[in-house]
């Protein structure tokens, strides 16, 4: 796994438009190499937020957007079209206005979908769909990702695992059913740490002064089940992005600058 970078930027929208301008490079990288991209989204103001500017770039017409594969790293357990999932919020900032393959935005299943209320058998179903995507050249049963998105919490949750609860634990299973989180609402489903580690770059977002915190516990070799966002790492980057007052604990001179 690759040792986290940091890259700071002066406040939250020069943040997401540089992180939005990194974004479509990769994508467009991996789609000249590759014939196809995939990319991890994440839900929350910085992911929504990245997903804004994105959607305002000139430069998102480089990308051949029928050839991008979207994943998400975790989901509300909410009905289909609730305004709080991460997925209506994409639709509404980014997804809508962009001539994607809908074969091939993978959405997470809702509350009273085909699995009823069921989050454990929506988690099941949603790694199911991972593992028939995942190819030989893949590290196990789910897809390398070009791009995993995450964006930090305050108690240092990515996607939906929190300190100290049982999905940040799980080792063997992609994806699990999360209940009783500490933030509403309490059920949810999300990729575990085996998952997000298969991506060849993790992206770590966080801004603001209640991220600092977060971010510097994180980056001082905290441990994962207390930390989770310090499991959280690429095969080949791992890569923080965040503002002056998300940095502002961080030990000044401890991490090398990142390139882009």
């Amino acid at each position: 796994m690759s040792a986290p970078q940091v890259v700071v930027h002066r406040d939250k929208e020069l943040m997401a438009q540089a992180a939005a301008a990194r974004l479509i490079t990769k994508i467009v990288d991996a789609q000249a190499a590759r014939g196809s991209a995939s990319v991890v989204l994440t839900g929350g103001r910085n992911g929504n937020g990245l997903l804004a500017a994105l959607a305002e770039a000139p430069a998102r017409d480089a990308v051949d957007w029928a050839r991008l594969d979207l994943w998400w790293g975790d989901e509300r357990f909410l009905p289909d079209g609730d305004p709080e999932r991460n997925h209506t919020q994409a639709r509404e900032v980014l997804l809508d206005s962009v001539p994607l393959d809908p074969a091939r935005v993978h959405v997470m299943a809702p509350a009273a979908g085909p699995y009823g209320n069921d989050a454990d058998a929506a988690a099941e179903a949603y790694a199911a769909e991972l593992a028939a995507a995942a190819g030989p050249e893949d590290h196990g049963p789910v897809p390398t990702f070009d791009v995993l998105l995450l964006g930090v919490g305050p108690d240092t949750h990515v996607a939906s695992l929190f300190p100290e609860l049982p999905g940040v634990r799980e080792s063997e299973r992609t994806v699990v059913g999360v209940h009783g989180a500490p933030k509403p609402p309490p059920t949810r489903i999300s990729l575990t740490l085996p998952a997000i580690r298969a991506a060849r770059e993790v992206w770590l977002l966080a801004a603001g002064e209640d991220k600092a915190q977060a971010a510097a516990i994180a980056l001082s070799g905290a441990g994962e089940i207390q930390a989770p966002a310090a499991g959280a790492r690429g095969r080949s980057r791992t890569l923080w992005l965040l503002d002056e007052a998300a940095a502002s604990q961080l030990p000044r001179g401890l991490y090398p600058p990142a390139s882009a």
